[in-house]
């Protein structure tokens, strides 16, 4: 460092007479007074992990000088697209089972999978009142639709079958089941009062630890598998430093405290 600042002193000098030498001490400060060289990442997150993520991803930024550039879909969604050569570099999903096999197949870095979060389900209205802390509106009825995420596609969509299974409710509340493709588009059937209640994501109506609107059950966890949610560093992204440091910060305090605000457990 000591010899790159005696070499910027003689350029310095040098200007005085030299009109190249003042082009020269312009580049010669640029490379000094500049951080290392930016990267872009291309993340597939799993749409309950919206906001959490987008928060995350402006301090990251702010942090390393690192972009993230965010898809949000289902998790089943992105398997498929990875398999047929979307350019993602890293997956935020939704469970488990989808960042082990991409591992196993060969699209995944070995070693590099971790949990980020463990979701938790939610049954949640618009309406206040509406769902009491048991959930026991499920069996009294008066409703007309049922919103939930796409089971083959969608974990938390899983997780809500199991959870009407686990309560001896499935067979009679199927008929006003309404699919959502992934979770963000079940929290708008239910936002936008097409269906009165539904199943999501703790973190889509949780912030800052209070839920943010309307009425909700948290769905206890015996109910259902657990929401083991894993990030993976895809193989398009093993050269990436953007990819690499990513993977890193979301296991860092910061991205932990976020991550916990919307009421996930690490």
């Amino acid at each position: 460092m000591m010899a790159s600042l005696t070499r910027l002193t003689r350029l310095t000098r040098l200007t005085r007479y030299f009109p190249l030498a003042a082009l020269l001490l312009s580049l010669a400060l640029c490379a000094v007074a500049s951080p290392a060289s930016a990267a872009e990442v291309s993340v597939a997150v799993a749409s309950n992990f919206t906001t959490p993520m987008q928060k995350i991803a402006k301090i990251f930024e702010a942090d390393t000088g690192h972009k993230a550039l965010l898809a949000f879909g289902a998790t089943g969604g992105f398997y498929a697209q990875i398999k047929n050569g979307a350019p993602f570099q890293v997956l935020l999903a939704a469970d488990n089972e989808t960042p082990a096999r991409l591992e196993k197949e060969g699209l995944g870095v070995v070693g590099a999978r971790f949990t980020y979060a463990i979701g938790k389900l939610v049954l949640w209205s618009k309406q206040p009142g509406l769902v009491d802390d048991k959930g026991d509106v499920l069996r009294q009825g008066g409703f007309e639709k049922l919103a939930i995420a796409n089971p083959k596609l969608a974990p938390y969509g899983a997780a809500a079958m199991q959870t009407l299974t686990k309560l001896g409710l499935l067979a009679q509340l199927k008929p006003k089941l309404v699919e959502g493709s992934n979770i963000a588009q079940t929290l708008q059937f239910v936002a936008s009062e097409n269906a009165a209640l539904g199943f999501v994501a703790l973190s889509q109506v949780f912030a800052d630890g209070r839920l943010t609107q309307g009425s909700a059950w948290i769905v206890p966890t015996s109910f259902h598998a657990p929401i083991q949610q894993d990030a993976v560093l895809l193989k398009t992204g093993k050269d990436n430093v953007a990819a690499t440091a990513l993977m890193t910060y979301l296991q860092g305090d910061k991205a932990r405290a976020i991550i916990r605000a919307y009421g996930y457990d690490l």
